[in-house]
């Protein structure tokens, strides 16, 4: 009972600030303030700090699966909400493919990007020393000193250069930025309709207040890796092309394509035909008649 209680009061208090409307409406306006003045802070960053290194173990264990992890732990989270409300598998799955569309957007975006990047950039590989020394009998001394000499190599993939040892030169977006402001906004907008929920009288077992708080743990995380990624390894502007990237992708999911209603082509926004007192779910199911109306209504 007395730790319940403990974890009643931890889970509240998060809940209540996602759920609070400002921070609901101006959560975007904090990611984006991130990217923009993030790499600012490269002015004062020690260079030998230990996030300074890509080999730390949370860039190796977190960064690089940053949309697995947010997959589990978000898609847990909106199953057990969906299915305790209205032990229907159907709106469960419903709500899920919310996280069906996000991937599918990201996966897109990586294609996209890989394209437009084996268009544009190029492979140069570094000449030797004798290679070196040969191209320097036919330029100045001076000019030789000034840069290598590099050696185009057409038809090379950037994964293809890179792996090879290559250098490739070409315009980027930062791929690591982009999923980072994705996931965080992603875990906000799902997250904050469990306030308005708890509000309500909806029924919040144990293990959906552990799962709720693995998502706020999770959602600290990832701000906390895109200000060490912006602060230690600036690469202006890369990551401020990502990181808008991230921001359109969440208006056009959640403030665009997901109020047009739930249907076969529409998951619907979070929380829709969930959030209903225990009076108007013992008199109708959730999600029909009048009361999904009100639900819309107090959520936005």
């Amino acid at each position: 009972m007395f730790l319940n209680s403990i974890l009643v009061a931890i889970t509240d208090l998060p809940a209540g600030l996602l759920g609070h409307g400002t921070i609901r409406r101006h959560f975007h306006l904090l990611i984006s303030g991130l990217v923009i003045f993030g790499p600012v802070l490269s002015l004062w960053v020690s260079p030998f700090a230990i996030f300074a290194k890509r080999t730390h173990f949370l860039y190796r264990l977190f960064l690089q699966s940053a949309w697995g992890w947010t997959n589990v732990f978000v898609g847990s989270f909106i199953f057990l909400l969906a299915f305790s409300v209205s032990r229907s598998l159907q709106l469960s799955l419903r709500h899920l493919s919310r996280l069906v569309v996000a991937g599918a957007l990201w996966q897109g975006f990586r294609k996209v990007v890989s394209l437009l990047e084996n268009t544009i950039g190029s492979c140069y590989e570094l000449l030797d020393e004798s290679k070196a020394a040969a191209g320097a009998q036919k330029a100045t001394a001076a000019a030789a000193a000034a840069q290598p000499l590099l050696l185009l190599r057409e038809g090379q993939s950037k994964a293809a250069c890179l792996s090879a040892g290559m250098m490739w030169r070409g315009y980027e977006v930062s791929e690591d930025t982009f999923l980072l402001c994705l996931c965080c906004l992603l875990l906000a907008e799902e997250m904050a309709v469990f306030g308005p929920y708890l509000k309500l009288g909806g029924p919040s077992s144990a293990p959906l207040r552990i799962i709720f708080l693995l998502c706020v743990w999770l959602l600290g995380l990832w701000m906390f890796l895109l200000l060490c990624l912006l602060a230690y390894f600036p690469q202006f502007p890369n990551q401020l092309l990502g990181g808008a990237l991230g921001c359109l992708s969440w208006r056009a999911l959640y403030q665009g394509w997901y109020r047009l209603g739930p249907s076969w082509y529409c998951p619907g926004r979070p929380g829709l035909g969930l959030l209903a007192t225990k009076k108007e779910k013992d008199g109708k199911a959730p999600g029909t008649g009048t009361g999904q109306g009100n639900d819309v209504a107090k959520l936005k």
